[in-house]
């Protein structure tokens, strides 16, 4: 007897406890602020079959009970009461009517439907058939997600979070998109033979197969994955061997369309450098003076230097090829009547390309003027070849001759000093 008076007592001591703190009478969840909270766990326990739950908009509120899941109830106001949770009745004997108390963790399920939740997959090592090298890519995207089954989000992906945020989730599922977008994206590329240059042609498809490769790690989670998009695959930036490799695209772009080479480049690099390195000599005077050095420099680097100069000072395409000698029927000067060889010119008036053995531009009808020394067609007014700047004169095609310029070197076309009795760059006496 003595016993069960104490085990009495000890059930009466425990109950007063439980309920020392006073009943929630509404229970509800109102978000602030911006950032976005999938699932929120309301801070009170102590409930009642009195206790009103507002459920607002957009919302669904779970209540768990000693481990179980005892009720769901969408938008509006419920009171829990036995008649709506007969499990109650159950789990703590609760009869029919009256005010009964009980504890319960209360969940609140955001089911609003998101759009736009960026991802970005950095690591992408690609061996591109096109550039023969291994490219460092980056590929970014975003994707929308709806809620459909509240009971599974919060026990299999939300768990011991109090607050579950957009963060939260993007952070737990990171994981599993870096894994599937990775090995499809390189995949797709591998086995279909796509370049970097031609990937943004097949993003869509590439979306696609990623939504349905995916779309079974969400409905295990209770929610239903609506998009997912691929948005762009990019060189990564972000580690000095990626900047240098978009730079060197970027100025392998350039060289195509200028149709310059990169020994061109460094040439014309160098001359600008000179430039301003002269202009800051003084004044105006030392920017002219800057930049008569730097046209003479680039002469005699064209067509002073023997065939190492001028071929870095050639055009990207195909002008008629020269041999070694000084004058023009030595050197192989390519005839339009009786030419051996016939390549690509391109215009000096309009730019566009024709035949070398063609008197004529057939598309603006400017008469083919060629440089004497490398063939290149120079306008009408050029007074020197825009190509070697070997100096020209007025004549008629296969009879051109250098200008009778007697600080022009009459070989190689070098820049001579008055003071020079021999070319330095040939050996021509003057």
């Amino acid at each position: 007897m003595r016993r069960l008076i104490l085990i009495l007592n000890l059930i009466l001591n425990t109950t007063m406890g439980l309920f020392s703190k006073p009943i929630i009478d509404v229970v509800q969840w109102q978000p602030q602020g911006d950032e976005v909270i999938y699932a929120y766990h309301h801070p009170e326990r102590n409930l009642s079959t009195a206790t009103q739950l507002l459920v607002h908009e957009s919302q669904e509120a779970l209540l768990f009970s000693k481990g179980q899941l005892i009720g769901k109830f969408g938008p509006g106001k419920h009171q829990l009461k036995t008649e709506n949770l007969p499990i109650l009745r159950t789990l703590y004997g609760f009869p029919f009517g009256g005010e009964n108390p009980f504890t319960a963790e209360v969940w609140f399920v955001n089911k609003i439907q998101t759009f736009a939740i960026d991802w970005s997959l950095t690591g992408l090592p690609y061996f591109d058939e096109d550039y023969k090298t291994q490219l460092p890519l980056i590929a970014m995207g975003q994707y929308g997600l709806r809620i459909v089954d509240t009971e599974k989000f919060i026990i299999n992906f939300v768990g011991t979070h109090y607050t579950f945020t957009e963060e939260n989730m993007t952070n737990q599922s990171y994981g599993e998109i870096c894994s599937k977008a990775k090995s499809l994206i390189l995949q797709y590329m591998l086995i279909n033979k796509i370049g970097f240059m031609q990937i943004s042609a097949f993003l869509d498809r590439l979306s696609a197969d990623l939504q349905l490769q995916l779309a079974p790690f969400w409905t295990n989670m209770g929610l239903e994955l609506t998009k997912f998009y691929v948005n762009s695959i990019e060189i990564d930036k972000t580690t000095a061997e990626g900047r240098q490799i978009a730079e060197a695209i970027s100025q392998q772009a350039a060289q195509k369309i200028t149709g310059r080479t990169w020994q061109q480049e460094q040439l014309f690099g160098t001359a600008n450098n000179a430039i301003d390195g002269f202009s800051n000599m003084g004044g105006n005077g030392g920017g002219l003076l800057g930049g008569l050095m730097a046209v003479q420099m680039m002469s005699g680097m064209a067509g002073g230097m023997g065939g190492v100069g001028a071929g870095m000072m050639q055009p990207a395409y195909n002008q008629p090829a020269m041999g070694g000698s000084g004058n023009a029927n030595a050197a192989g000067l390519i005839d339009a009547g009786n030419a051996a060889v016939v390549r690509d010119i391109y215009c000096g008036a309009c730019s566009k390309k024709y035949k070398s053995n063609q008197a004529f531009c057939p598309h603006c009808g400017h008469k083919y003027n060629p440089c004497p020394r490398c063939g290149t067609d120079n306008a009408d007014h050029a007074r020197r070849c825009v190509s070697c700047g070997t100096p020209l004169a007025a004549g008629s095609f296969g009879s051109r001759a250098p200008i009778a310029d007697e600080n022009v070197c009459s070989r190689c076309g070098a820049q001579l000093q008055p003071r020079d009795k021999f070319c330095p760059v040939c050996g021509q006496r003057r």
